[in-house]
């Protein structure tokens, strides 16, 4: 069943990375499939550039060295790749590759199944990759229907963020901490953890790069943010840390010293008024990259003892342990608070083709907090 008519070709945006070392976008014409019977059609009305799609779509270029071309309503944006990005990017030379991992719209054709025909006009969220694109096919039981009167923008990011925010959560308890730090705390993602922690009652350290942005989480009643760049700001976290207890923390940042500099924090916080030892305290301190938002080497200085880790953090892998009954009870959540604890702001709203101007991508290539961009497919 389909609801309007539905053209037989669509855009779809694309990342490729040449053998000559560049990394090219495009806007290609892709055909629109038909949905299988537990398959739904969607017409892609919003999708969000967040940093996860970053990776996949500039290749680690250097996007302020970018020139455009093509047409306005098909432009090509090219940028060459350092020699590390290119050595990082070998696997996907040759490869026209689809870009965004979630975003939300109408389903305007189904599959026979009754799961897919319950469906048909309704506005659902899905992460289902590919969604840079006019128009996405997904099996029906990969979506999330929006509440009544929910627009397509109010779900666009209903996947990655809000499901990574409880996750921190989740891997906080089944790790045995009881509470947690994050860095980069003012952004979209930042401002959901700090909802989620005072809505459960978890002690919540916050780190920002600014006074601006510690004001701004304070205004949503944050009651432990530290600025990175204050010449108080070791003082001032293990303050926090002691009155905490905060023995995790998830870092977006990545490279620098901000993770070694944490762990320190811990460990003057684990250890005060206690007896001496050489080895530090015996209080385990971890520390979970998640992102990339310091392209620099992470640099550790042995300074916290012995009972510390460091390592990576993805949500993919943590919904593959956590089982289907957890994800569900965690996606339930998410659904029934999608515009108030789970709320996402953008800075802009953009067409496919304006994704690829150099302005744009000047913008949201910075991940910087306070210019997240909206992309709607089908504007």
């Amino acid at each position: 069943m389909s609801l309007s008519p539905v053209p037989t070709h669509a855009l779809q945006l694309r990342s490729l990375v040449s053998d000559a070392g560049a990394v090219e976008l495009s806007l290609e014409e892709v055909e629109v499939p038909t949905p299988r019977d537990g398959q739904v059609l969607i017409r892609v009305e919003a999708t969000p550039i967040n940093p996860s799609d970053l990776g996949l779509l500039l290749a680690g270029a250097d996007m302020t060295q970018a020139t455009s071309g093509g047409t306005p309503e098909r432009p090509v944006v090219t940028a060459a790749l350092s020699p590390g990005a290119q050595r990082a990017a070998r696997a996907r030379v040759g490869q026209s590759l689809p870009v965004g991992n979630e975003g939300a719209g109408t389903v305007v054709a189904a599959g026979a199944s009754d799961a897919a025909q319950a469906l048909v006009g309704r506005v659902v969220a899905v992460a289902g990759g590919a969604m840079y694109s006019q128009y996405r096919c997904v099996d029906a039981a990969a979506c999330l229907p929006l509440p009544e009167g929910a627009q397509a923008r109010d779900g666009a990011a209903s996947f990655v963020n809000p499901m990574t925010v409880l996750a921190m959560v989740e891997t906080m308890r089944g790790e045995g901490h009881r509470a947690l730090v994050h860095t980069a705390a003012a952004s979209n993602l930042g401002q959901m953890l700090n909802r989620v922690c005072i809505e459960d009652g978890i002690p919540l350290v916050n780190i920002v790069r600014s006074d601006a942005q510690a004001a701004l989480l304070r205004d949503q009643g944050a009651t432990y943010v530290c600025d990175s760049t204050s010449q108080a700001f070791m003082d001032e976290l293990t303050a926090a840390l002691a009155e905490t207890g905060a023995t995790i923390a998830f870092d977006a940042v990545g490279g620098g010293s901000l993770a070694s500099r944490i762990l320190a924090c811990m460990e003057a916080a684990a250890s005060a008024g206690k007896e001496f030892s050489r080895y530090g305290s015996d209080v385990h301190k971890q520390v979970y990259i998640y992102g990339g938002l310091d392209r620099r080497p992470t640099e550790l200085t042995r300074s916290f003892g012995m009972a510390w880790g460091v390592g990576g953090w993805l949500l993919t892998p943590f919904l593959m342990k956590a089982g289907s009954e957890k994800v569900a009870e965690m996606r339930g959540r998410v659904g029934a608070e999608l515009t108030t604890t789970f709320a996402s702001s953008y800075t802009d709203e953009v067409s496919l083709a304006g994704a690829l101007q150099l302005d744009a991508i000047a913008v949201y290539g910075l991940q910087a907090t306070g210019k997240k961009y909206l992309i709607n497919p089908n504007a």
